[in-house]
């Protein structure tokens, strides 16, 4: 920081560390109750004043740090922004057999091939495609998991969708990104059925996507495989689901 972003820096007060102190002890606390706690049990557990807890659930609600269980009213558990928050310091490794296995399918295919695991609602790159850069960094697919292929994965596995989007819920990147929630769940059920998912010019204009599943053996999903190009060729992807699919029942056995 130089002397004039300093100089430009709003000080900070005497009674902000309090209050720093406050969100976090009451977002602790929320994490320690697991599936639920009610803002009554914060003040009784932490000897915060009430007025105090509500407004600093409202504001770590509205910054996606806490939700409200719309199954448990009155309750509060932890939002995506803490998940993604934990991700963050850990990056899964992919072993020499597994980018064996996606060297031979870029070899096999004309399309970028990428590897993506998965924690709770956080994407992560894992395996990018070098001759295909990915032109949708990690924090923008996160943002915007309804309109990416691997992101449509992880929805589909959810039966509710309340917890998993910021204020205001999916966003509307192109006049082809299906973000009305009840067309969303409609199409999310689609990508269950089917087994994999697609995305046309749905994150951007030009780009297109198919991205299949990768399951453990107790079937949870693990990761997911995808291929990517420009628009003009999705038609092509759809010929090359099956050789998908049985990589990723390969890299099943070498990620679970």
């Amino acid at each position: 920081m130089n002397a004039q972003t300093a100089a430009s820096a709003p000080a900070i007060s005497g009674r902000q560390p309090r209050a720093i102190q406050n969100a976090l002890r009451i977002l602790t606390e929320v994490a320690r109750a697991g599936e639920g706690v009610t803002a009554r049990d914060i003040t009784d557990t932490l000897a915060i004043p009430p007025a105090t807890v509500y407004r600093v659930l409202t504001l770590l609600v509205d910054d996606g740090f806490v939700l409200r269980r719309p199954d448990r009213p009155g309750c509060f558990a932890l939002g995506h922004k803490v998940a993604a928050l934990a991700n963050t310091a850990i990056r899964p490794t992919v072993c020499t057999a597994a980018r064996d296995l996606l060297t031979e399918l870029r070899n096999e295919i004309r399309f970028g091939v990428r590897l993506y695991s998965y924690t709770d609602t956080v994407v992560r790159l894992i395996a990018p495609d070098p001759e295909y850069p990915c032109r949708s960094d990690e924090n923008y697919l996160n943002q915007h998991l309804h309109a990416s292929a691997v992101g449509k994965l992880i929805l589909a596995e959810k039966d509710r969708l309340d917890s998993t989007f910021q204020r205001g819920g999916p966003q509307p990147l192109t006049v082809r990104t299906v973000h009305v929630r009840s067309e969303l769940r409609r199409h999310l059920d689609l990508v269950r059925d089917q087994g994999y998912a697609t995305q046309v010019g749905e994150l951007r204009n030009d780009s297109a996507c198919v991205s299949v599943p990768i399951r453990s053996a107790a079937g949870t999903l693990v990761a997911g495989l995808v291929i990517s190009g420009h628009i003009n060729h999705f038609h092509l992807m759809f010929h090359h689901i099956d050789a998908l699919r049985n990589q990723a029942a390969h890299l099943s056995l070498l990620l679970s």
